[in-house]
């Protein structure tokens, strides 16, 4: 991994772009998150942003493209073969119990469970395609899909870019870097739901000042 990590960032700019895009996108379309997870080019491209290679902004933007329209493929592959394809990839690569707490997530939490869902590994790659066997949809599936690519894109590349140099510690620490975030985000909705439960009418019994 450390070869590979250094390769990437000795390519050229151009390239590293290609591979920013490319990596996310093949994450759930052909399941290489499950052999190179897509956070580490994310990161990466970051760090060469750091270095003046290109704008923060566009590694953070080719990185949440590839991430959308990977997963979308991943939908549509899952809403067209999906059972069949889960009965050829080797249980030693997919989990059947994965996939069916892919799907469980999907049919507790809907859209929510895919914006959740992009932040942890194993998720993110089956999420897609258990959205389409779940029959989601598509509509509401882009959605959140496109909402979690651009968090999850715009976080990671910020990393990589503070981190600069120091990209080591982010990338060795990158499997408790997404329990965080998925912590935090967790926590943001869940707080963003009580807010609209029980804001509303706290500010309906707020006494209106005598004139």
């Amino acid at each position: 991994m450390n070869f590979l990590v250094s390769r990437l960032l000795s390519v050229p700019s151009l390239l590293a772009l290609v591979l920013v895009f490319a990596l996310p996108a093949l994450e759930a379309s052909i399941f290489l998150g499950f052999i190179f997870p897509g956070e580490t080019v994310v990161v990466l491209g970051g760090v060469l942003a750091s270095q003046g290679r290109f704008p923060v902004w566009l590694v953070g933007g080719v990185a949440a493209l590839g991430a959308i329209l990977g997963d979308s493929v991943g939908y549509w592959v899952g809403a067209r073969y999906g059972p069949w394809l889960m009965k050829k990839i080797p249980p030693r690569l997919v989990k059947p119990e994965a996939l069916d707490k892919a799907i469980d997530l999907l049919r507790r939490r809907g859209g929510l469970g895919v914006f959740i869902g992009r932040f942890t590994t194993v998720l993110r790659v089956l999420i897609p395609g258990a959205a389409g066997i779940a029959h989601m949809r598509y509509r509401r599936f882009l959605f959140f899909n496109a909402l979690g690519g651009i968090c999850w894109a715009g976080i990671y590349t910020a990393l990589g870019y503070v981190a600069g140099a120091n990209y080591a510690a982010v990338l060795k620490d990158a499997s408790t870097t997404s329990e965080v975030i998925l912590a935090a985000v967790v926590v943001l909705f869940f707080g963003v739901g009580l807010y609209r439960h029980f804001g509303p009418p706290l500010r309906r019994h707020r006494r209106v000042p005598e004139e």
